[in-house]
């Protein structure tokens, strides 16, 4: 009988591996979300005008994002050089972490009106709710994928609504309801692109309205009630719960097809408009750079999302097609709850526009996402070898 002989691996075998490796890295989901960070620094640099001061003044809102920009830069570079395969062996104590977080924030957290959203590190505010999305993307990719094909029953389920109801009480708390929300989105893509009985998660979607009734007697604040209701109200209190909608809605309507210019805008300058370069960003954007202006960004949107998709498609473990699921349903429901409370069609909950509003925490989040995504794009070959 013949010896099989092997040849050691060399090094022009290991270059050989390494470049078959980030052959499958994903250029065009890297440049959309590049090119919408820029226009989330245009945005930036427009906000910075309006203030009065340099633009590149130390602590000004540009240099501010630049800063940001450049960090979250960084973290995906390193999500994308992780291999991400470790992440499920890591996915509990990523979930204590999360939970830790969570906690620390409602301990020495500060904010506005009493409110305990951010810690303050090194003299910059970290608003730890942003990382504990990807957090919980991680953890309930882990759970789902390792169910893969034996979630047609209602244990699953609910342990999946367990796991997220911590964080999502804890956001809740202090307080933020567009986040909390934002949990609940996670949850219902993860579910419903997993394979999960549809049967048990229409009885899931019944028992959150149900519960509905509580959440609005018990839990929500005066002010968040206001704003949930100053939307359905065709004379809304301009002086009250609905001026920011009201202003808002003027800065769209003002913006026309080509828009005023950048730094042009009328409510930026004059500075009508609050959390314009958070929550109102669009409204800003939307005067700025007309209707064009704002077809462009949901393209690039729907580019990006159309990326994250296919990653999900292309993975050949239900990790990794699970985490692009809950990607994709954090930022698809962010973009259309933030769009939609600017022009006046869905309630104001203060979610912010992925990668434009200005906000450190939310595009570093965002980078780490989008790194993980691409590591698992980059390693999905390794099987092939």
């Amino acid at each position: 009988m013949g010896t099989l002989v092997t040849r050691p691996k060399t090094a022009a075998w290991a270059t050989r591996a390494t470049g078959t490796l980030w052959r499958t890295y994903d250029l065009q989901l890297t440049t959309y979300a590049v090119l919408l960070a820029a226009i989330g620094l245009a945005m930036a640099y427009s906000n910075s005008v309006e203030v009065g001061s340099s633009v590149f003044e130390p602590g000004s809102t540009f240099v501010r994002g630049i800063l940001w920009a450049a960090i979250a830069l960084i973290a995906f570079a390193a999500a994308t050089a992780f291999d991400y395969h470790w992440l499920r062996t890591l996915a509990w104590p990523l979930y204590a972490l999360e939970l830790g977080l969570l906690v620390l924030t409602l301990a020495v957290g500060s904010g506005v009106g009493g409110s305990q959203r951010w810690v303050a590190i090194a003299g910059l505010q970290f608003q730890f709710s942003e990382l504990a999305k990807i957090l919980m993307i991680l953890t309930l990719a882990s759970y789902l994928g390792s169910r893969s094909g034996r979630l047609g029953g209602p244990i699953p389920i609910l342990t999946a609504c367990l796991l997220v109801a911590p964080p999502l009480i804890l956001v809740l708390l202090q307080p933020d309801l567009g986040t909390s929300l934002v949990f609940a989105a996670i949850l219902a893509g993860m579910l419903f692109l997993s394979g999960a009985s549809l049967r048990w998660l229409g009885a899931l979607v019944g028992l959150g309205i149900a519960t509905l009734p509580v959440l609005w007697n018990y839990v929500l604040q005066d002010y968040q009630k206001a704003r949930l209701i100053s939307f359905l109200n065709p004379s809304p209190d301009i002086h009250g719960a609905g001026w920011q909608l009201f202003q808002s809605q003027i800065a769209v309507g003002s913006g026309g097809w080509l828009g005023k210019g950048l730094t042009n805008g009328t409510q930026n300058q004059l500075e009508f408009l609050p959390v314009q370069t958070t929550d109102f960003v669009f409204a800003i954007l939307a005067e700025e750079l007309g209707f064009l202006g704002c077809i462009v960004v949901l393209v690039l949107f729907g580019a990006l999302l159309w990326r994250v998709i296919t990653a999900g498609w292309r993975s050949r473990d239900p990790f990794g097609m699970l985490f692009a699921a809950g990607l994709g349903s954090m930022i698809l429901f962010q973009v259309i709850v933030n769009i939609g409370m600017v022009i006046g069609v869905m309630p104001i909950t203060g979610i912010p526009l992925p990668f434009v509003t200005h906000g450190g925490a939310s595009l570093i989040s965002l980078a780490v996402g989008l790194g993980i995504l691409q590591s698992i794009n980059i390693r999905q070959g390794r099987a092939e070898w």
